[in-house]
């Protein structure tokens, strides 16, 4: 039933990502589809059931994921979670202007036990397009998520992951995935700042 809602309303969507310089200049490095996951199914299934939260805001995209254990393997709408997400608020960045959190994730509708870390997507950064187009824009500066480390060696961001809020209205909040996507290595470092351009069609 989750994919079939998914279907009918025949949500999609396009991720844009581009390298920005310290001149102005911008790169794009990654222009495709993305996938909407069955999360996206059950957010909506919640909220014309009225089954889950009483708030409006409980149902906004208003968060992320980014990671550096992307692949093709996770690009499948049974997709509930990022393969090696980002695990502390220092990874996102001290310094830098992503405003990072700590909550929980709803994965098949269970809450999992330990805390997750996500970046915010400020209201500012939300931009309706048209009638049925809504775009998010992620922004990691150029003090964000700079020369990650896994078992020793550099380590690349290649997937990204938006979730909305909290659908079940808990007072412990639980973000569910609803769109994911993987994407080729790229080494972030202070040279660039990496701008994800997100577009959801509704």
């Amino acid at each position: 039933m989750i994919f079939n809602l998914i279907e009918e309303l025949g949500l999609n969507g396009h991720l844009t990502i581009s390298k920005v310089y310290r001149d102005g200049n911008e790169e794009v490095v990654f222009d495709d589809h993305n996938i909407i996951v069955s999360g996206m199914g059950v957010a909506l299934a919640h909220m014309f059931a009225v089954s889950g939260s009483d708030s409006i805001l409980d149902y906004q995209i208003d968060r992320f994921q980014v990671g550096t254990g992307g692949g093709v393997v996770r690009e499948v709408s049974s997709t509930f979670d990022l393969s090696s997400p980002l695990s502390s608020l220092a990874e996102y960045g001290v310094n830098s202007d992503v405003l990072a959190t700590s909550a929980y994730q709803l994965k098949n509708e269970s809450i999992v036990a330990s805390p997750a870390v996500y970046g915010i997507i400020p209201q500012q950064y939300v931009t309706r397009i048209d009638s049925n187009t809504v775009r998010y824009t992620i922004v990691l500066d150029e003090l964000a998520c700079n020369e990650l480390q896994r078992s020793g060696s550099d380590a690349p961001l290649n997937e990204i992951g938006l979730f909305v809020k909290n659908i079940k209205g808990n007072a412990t909040v639980a973000p569910i995935l609803v769109a994911y996507r993987y994407f080729n290595n790229i080494y972030k470092t202070n040279n660039f700042s990496l701008v994800f351009r997100w577009s959801i069609n509704f």
